[in-house]
């Protein structure tokens, strides 16, 4: 067996190869962390114009020092964690639901073409309702205030999931529902084996959808009654003019909602059939 080294293997400085991630990881940072310190700079000359002005100093713990170091307070006393949870625990529930609800009358009106006729117009009708809009239908329909803040969730998760599903479901090529039948496929089958499959990419960039609808809809949903939840602390912060913690906790709102939208973009890559 030869034991020669290729010329290639000889290019490459063996003492440097713990240099190559690195490398890998600064070049795919350097546009977001561009982004970041964009973004920073202008929070920071925000700020500081703000604390230099007469008429608006008392805002001035809006700035990003003052911001951090609440922040920090929120985190090291674990007084933020509980909040989280809470805001979690109802967008979750509220998707949930919308997916439950979505997904089949997506596949539904998808896949009879007379459905979608019959069900686009009342649905676009209610799609462009601002979910905030059921707010005093949801207090008076529901017992609690967890499920109404639920609800109205739900009416803003659905119609992104409900529409994305029925694009998915009528971009199938007809032919595979006529050789799945010749096969003697049921409609059990076709679902599970060609209908299901098929859209899940689209199913996917519904939820994405639906996650920032819900999210922007869950603080100001949070207003209501509930003494819990990211919406309950901004308002509890600004009714106490604690500044600096209203704006960690929209920092905090801003990592979570891309953290969940990061999440939604790495199914859609793990699940695109068309990629593989």
């Amino acid at each position: 067996m030869s034991t020669e080294i290729s010329p290639a293997m000889k290019a490459q400085p063996l003492g440097f190869k713990w240099l190559r991630p690195l490398v890998n990881l600064f070049v795919a940072l350097r546009f977001p962390a561009l982004g970041i310190t964009s973004l920073l700079a202008a929070w920071w000359l925000g700020g500081y114009l703000v604390a230099n002005d007469p008429d608006m100093w008392a805002f001035a713990n809006f700035a990003p020092a003052p911001t951090f170091h609440a922040l920090y307070g929120l985190v090291a006393s674990g007084e933020i964690w509980p909040t989280i949870f809470s805001s979690l625990y109802r967008i979750l529930y509220g998707l949930f639901w919308g997916i439950v609800i979505g997904v089949p009358v997506g596949v539904l009106i998808g896949y009879i073409g007379n459905a979608m006729k019959v069900a686009n117009v009342p649905f676009q009708f209610l799609r462009m309702i601002s979910p905030l809009a059921w707010m005093p239908i949801a207090v008076l329909a529901f017992p609690t205030w967890d499920s109404a803040i639920v609800f109205l969730i739900v009416m803003a998760a659905v119609w992104p999931i409900i529409f994305s599903t029925a694009h998915g479901v009528r971009r199938i090529d007809p032919s595979w529902f006529k050789v799945a039948r010749n096969l003697g496929a049921s409609g059990f089958h076709m679902l599970r084996r060609i209908i299901l499959p098929a859209i899940m990419s689209d199913v996917l960039a519904g939820i994405r959808l639906a996650v920032g609808v819900a999210w922007v809809v869950l603080v100001p949903a949070e207003y209501l009654g509930v003494t819990s939840g990211l919406g309950y602390a901004i308002n509890d912060a600004r009714d106490t003019l604690s500044y600096d913690t209203l704006a960690a906790i929209v920092v905090v709102i801003g990592i979570i909602g891309y953290g969940l939208d990061s999440i939604c973009n790495f199914l859609i890559k793990r699940f695109n059939w068309h990629v593989e």
